[in-house]
């Protein structure tokens, strides 16, 4: 055994069950949507806690882990991130968009509204930590940052659906005031915003569809 290392003994299943474990993530996931419209019926911060729990377990460059998760349920936090969100957004689809962008969005039928973000009782904001700056002072170098990251959002997205609750991706740009409201330091950034929520009763999604198998996946027998 090389030093540092500790014996792995995961469950060992049939193919037969594995194949049937992979179909029904695939059934459980293929009903997974990107939600605009939230109940404001609040969520346990018990319930908030094992969800990014679970986005920590994510494989990172180094295992350095380079994230940050903030979990935002404070009411004015919420409107201060609205209103600076909205001001991007507004200057996004009103100037800053190219028309080609504008059409694309156009099915799905977004604006620079964003009343989600008080409804919904949580926000979670993720930060990505360009360098590892230690407790003392130390800075030292992260990897493969943005990947982690992602990856870790992932999870927490995945995480969000099977816990029965929804969530969208939010990425205003620039998303610096992120930043600034939830008094972060130099060395993280913002990387995505997601309300996360029971849907309203009376939610909507786009009527859009997924590329079939064929189209993403290619065989090398």
């Amino acid at each position: 055994m090389e030093d540092g290392h500790i014996p792995y003994r995961p469950e060992r299943v049939a193919p037969e069950e594995v194949e049937r474990r992979a179909h029904d993530v695939y059934q459980r996931w293929n009903a997974r949507r990107s939600v605009r419209f939230f109940s404001d019926a609040p969520v346990s911060e018990a319930t908030i806690e094992s969800l990014i729990a679970a986005a920590g377990t994510a494989p990172s460059g180094a295992n350095k882990q380079p994230w940050t998760f903030c979990a935002v349920s404070n009411p004015e936090l919420k409107k201060r991130i609205r209103i600076a969100a909205e001001e991007e957004e507004k200057a996004f689809y009103e100037g800053r968009a190219p028309q080609a962008w504008l059409d694309d969005l156009a099915p799905i039928g977004t604006d620079w509204e964003k009343p989600f973000l008080e409804t919904a009782p949580w926000l979670l904001v993720v930060f990505k930590q360009v360098q590892d700056v230690r407790p003392d002072g130390e800075v030292r170098k992260n990897y493969y940052v943005s990947e982690s990251v992602g990856i870790a959002c992932g999870l927490l997205i995945t995480a969000i659906h099977e816990a029965g609750l929804v969530t969208l991706t939010h990425t205003p740009s620039p998303m610096n005031f992120l930043a600034e409201i939830l008094g972060r330091p130099a060395h993280e950034k913002p990387f995505l915003l997601l309300p996360v929520g029971y849907p309203a009763e009376d939610a909507t999604v786009p009527d859009i569809s997924r590329k079939h198998l064929a189209e993403i996946l290619l065989k090398f027998r």
